[in-house]
């Protein structure tokens, strides 16, 4: 059965697979992950960049030999622990603490003798530790921000708090995850990686909108129809969704995972790594939340409302078809 076909089937409801119905089993591998990806964010914890903690930077072109670009830090800063990584085919940074002018001048001379280039080849930059600190809080504040704009979107668009509460809960599932992957690979957070993170959000807030557009267009008059309950017209919704949500997704994920992988492991282009990898994983991670998450969440939120439980009940007595199974 092609894409086509199954995608028709599941629209019409012709074939039925009960994401809703197994909402258990999704919650839990969702609290596991959220759960391990916390663990995570406590030890190891984040990497930041010195755009938030503050330090020095030096950027060498035309040598990407990590050791003596070590031991020419070492030879001025004794004691130091500079962060050494590649950037393009040829080319070295190198991060330390915040240093003096004066070790400044010395560390880029040092630099260009052992690595062999010219002193023109070696750029040098620092950050004080107070600009870091503005720049997290202004990070905080634009995160803060767009979730309370969300949310009140979310009431006034749907006119129902349990899909903005639903759809809070699956955004913090998707940055919690993507956070804790950071967390397990090293990579370090930079400005780069705090867009990357209100990307994935806007991309995962979009997806879990298609899906409660159909709930609501589903459940509208469900009230008056009394052919199904609000569970099986939620999990119509996500039936009828979820052939869109996977090609878009896919689609999203191709261009995301060349840069990461192609563009990272086999060319070397380090800077591009922090934004990618925070969109390839929450990407993938929004798909999930917004068909396994956020959907079943709504249908436990709004089955506590009266009205919802007088209206399954009359239509479990009544006696509802019976979705068919997938084949």
């Amino acid at each position: 059965m092609g894409m086509a076909q199954l995608g028709n089937r599941l629209y019409t409801g012709e074939s039925s697979y009960d994401f809703v119905g197994r909402r258990k089993v999704w919650f839990l591998i969702a609290a596991a992950l959220v759960l391990v990806s916390a663990v995570l964010l406590v030890k190891p914890g984040l990497t930041y960049g010195i755009e938030f903690e503050g330090g020095s930077e030096f950027r060498v072109t035309g040598s990407s030999d990590q050791d003596a670009a070590r031991e020419a830090v070492e030879s001025v800063l004794p004691g130091a622990v500079p962060t050494v990584t590649s950037v393009g085919t040829n080319g070295v940074r190198v991060q330390t603490e915040t240093v003096s002018n004066a070790e400044l001048d010395e560390i880029r001379a040092e630099l260009a003798d052992r690595l062999g280039v010219p002193a023109a080849d070696v750029a040098s930059s620092s950050i004080g530790p107070s600009w870091g600190a503005d720049v997290t809080n202004k990070a905080i504040t634009g995160l803060v921000v767009f979730l309370v704009i969300v949310s009140i979107v979310m009431a006034l668009y749907f006119r129902a708090w349990t899909m903005a509460v639903a759809t809070l809960v699956a955004l913090f599932h998707d940055l919690i995850i993507t956070a804790g992957v950071y967390s397990l690979v090293g990579f370090e957070v930079t400005p780069a990686s705090v867009i990357g993170f209100l990307t994935i959000l806007g991309y995962s807030l979009y997806d879990t909108v298609v899906v409660f557009d159909k709930v609501r267009e589903n459940t509208e008059g469900a009230f008056d129809k009394k052919d199904r309950t609000f569970a099986q017209a939620a999990n119509l919704a996500v039936n009828q969704t979820i052939v869109r949500s996977v090609n878009t997704t896919v689609v999203a994920l191709l261009p995301v995972a060349a840069i990461l992988f192609i563009g990272d492991l086999l060319l070397g282009a380090g800077t591009l790594r922090d934004i990618s990898l925070a969109l390839f994983v929450g990407m993938l991670v929004g798909a999930y939340s917004s068909i396994f998450v956020a959907t079943p969440l709504l249908v436990v939120l709004r089955s506590r409302e009266a009205k919802v439980q007088q209206h399954d009940r009359e239509v479990r007595e009544g006696g509802p078809a019976e979705p068919v199974a997938a084949t």
